[in-house]
């Protein structure tokens, strides 16, 4: 098998609790990515929306003072992080784009502090807990990769985990590593009977994209109990981890562990994985137009 001199990338995943303190929560994060970029970190990528406990667990217009301007006071904090420390920063935060018009939004920030551009979260939730159709409005920015000061990157949320289309679009430009800034967990009164299989599908479908496109997938979840409005709440099930470009696990946070899971990862892998599993030359993309359609009867 023909090989290529590495190039490693160290990937800095940045797992904790949230608090109902939005100013706390963005400090936390800020020294995260502080310890991380110390110890090595080259691209570090927050949670989904870290800057406040789950909002979604109701539908309540309050929440909506949650969101803010991108770029705006958030961003900047990281944009000089990013330039100070000389890392690429993926940031997840709640976007105010307009009186009405709220996204589920990340951030791309590049080594030398200069903000690359956004991803709107494209698949919009609706399930018991996880009401985001009532908060955001589905991306317009479409699939998109960037290429950072150390690597080709793509940036997708939470629930675009689960769409194959999302992960092939955004490799086919070019991506060597997907980051999935993610709020996910079990409902406690579900754990015991679904818990596992939930679990396992969420790892799943992610190293599935891994092996599909021959790319690196990381995944970054929160954790902790959180009830805002009572009852049983969410119990994040943290597990952040990295899959290799055949989808094996490089790297996994604990179930409810604070951390800093630092990865380095081996991006020239990405091309002899391509170039030896050729799935991106093999694809009948001349019998693939039924996919734009929603049902094919």
């Amino acid at each position: 098998m023909a090989t290529q001199k590495p190039k490693t990338v160290t990937l800095g995943l940045l797992q904790h609790a949230c608090s109902g303190k939005p100013e706390s929560n963005l400090k936390k994060t800020l020294a995260a990515v502080e310890r991380a970029a110390r110890d090595g970190a080259q691209i570090i990528c927050t949670q989904e929306l870290f800057r406040s406990q789950y909002f979604c667990q109701s539908e309540d217009h309050k929440n909506f003072a949650l969101a803010e301007r991108i770029p705006g006071p958030s961003t900047a904090a990281f944009q000089k992080l990013a330039k100070k420390h000389k890392v690429v920063i993926i940031a997840s935060l709640f976007e105010k784009r307009a009186a009405g018009l709220y996204h589920n939004t990340a951030v791309i920030i590049d080594a030398d502090g200069s903000l690359l551009g956004i991803y709107r979260k494209m698949h919009i939730p609706d399930d018991p807990l996880f009401y985001e159709k009532f908060y955001f409005t589905p991306g317009d920015t479409g699939f998109r990769a960037w290429q950072t000061k150390y690597a080709k990157i793509g940036v997708l949320i939470c629930w675009d985990q689960w769409y194959p289309e999302a992960a092939r679009l955004t490799a086919m430009q070019g991506a060597e590593i997907l980051f999935y800034p993610t709020a996910i967990g079990w409902h406690p009164s579900e754990k015991k009977e679904f818990g596992v299989n939930q679990h396992g599908a969420w790892e799943i479908i992610q190293r599935s994209h891994a092996v599909a496109n021959g790319c690196f997938v990381a995944a970054v979840n929160r954790v902790g109990l959180e009830q805002p409005i009572g009852g049983d709440g969410l119990e994040f099930w943290g597990q952040s981890f990295v899959a290799g470009t055949s989808g094996q696990i490089i790297a996994k946070a604990s179930t409810g562990k604070e951390e800093n899971l630092l990865v380095p990862v081996d991006v020239a892998k990405v091309d002899v994985t391509r170039t030896h599993w050729p799935f991106l030359r093999d694809r009948r993309i001349d019998a693939y137009g039924g996919l734009t359609q929603r049902l094919i009867d």
